[in-house]
């Protein structure tokens, strides 16, 4: 496994940018190894995925330790998210996964999901205002059945992706259950990504889709940066970051889908 001082400057920066704006890696490390190291996209979401899996086990530990999990809330969503992470490996295993025809699909849905991402980064507090009336807490099964399917959706989308389940799946969870405090749905989302990205990546690693030396040099650059990153968070204006990071998921998004 050959360490790469490049791709561990790439975790850095992508580690800084999650602890200062709390969106996904998978957001901003996948199309950067597509679009800036000429990775496969097969490669570039299953490396990615272990990798999540790694530094997000950190913070669920964190949260863990500060109480700040709702453990029903992540229960409901590895209902839906972990069959539907085992069917869609399944048949990504029936296919070739670096065939061109597959290569323009993924990069495609990738594509397409950076951009909802960005709408859901830029626009969430208008996002969840519009929708919380019609799917909160409004009876006492709807939550349960409704988080269920957003995990099954989160799974589908993150075994192809890798992205989906910061961005759009908080911004899910905030019109789903208004009524509980954010760090309890933050440390849900999170300790719910590490089962998720954790299984899709062992299924890609199975397929031969993870780079172990890409792998190995993310992590020692993403691990500082988070740290460096959520030590500045206070220092930076959200609202300044949250625009721009939208801006840049959308462009990315755009060049994938050209």
């Amino acid at each position: 496994m050959t360490i790469e001082p490049l791709y561990s400057l790439a975790g850095v920066f992508v580690g800084v940018l999650v602890g200062l704006t709390g969106v996904g890696g998978g957001s901003l490390m996948t199309p950067i190894l597509v679009l800036a190291f000429g990775f496969h996209p097969a490669t570039a979401v299953g490396t990615d995925l272990l990798y999540a899996a790694a530094t997000k086990t950190v913070g669920t530990t964190v949260h863990g330790w500060r109480g700040t999990l709702d453990w029903r809330i992540v229960r409901r969503l590895a209902m839906g998210s972990v069959p539907a992470t085992i069917v869609t490996l399944l048949l990504l295993g029936r296919t070739s996964e670096h065939s061109p025809a597959m290569e323009h699909l993924l990069a495609t849905l990738l594509g397409l999901v950076l951009i909802a991402s960005a709408i859901a980064t830029l626009l969430r507090h208008r996002i969840v205002a519009a929708l919380t009336p019609r799917l909160g807490e409004s009876e006492a099964h709807q939550p349960v059945w409704l988080t269920v399917l957003l995990g099954a959706v989160l799974g589908v989308m993150v075994s192809l992706t890798s992205v989906g389940a910061g961005a759009l799946g908080m911004t899910a969870l905030l019109v789903l259950y208004p009524r509980h405090p954010l760090k309890s749905l933050v440390g849900a989302d999170i300790a719910h990504a590490v089962p998720l990205t954790l299984l899709a990546g062992a299924g890609h690693w199975l397929l031969g889709s993870v780079d172990l030396g890409l792998l190995g040099s993310l992590l020692i650059g993403s691990i500082p940066g988070i740290v460096v990153g959520s030590l500045l968070a206070g220092a930076i204006r959200e609202g300044v970051l949250r625009p721009i990071l939208a801006i840049v998921l959308a462009i990315v998004g755009v060049k994938l889908l050209l």
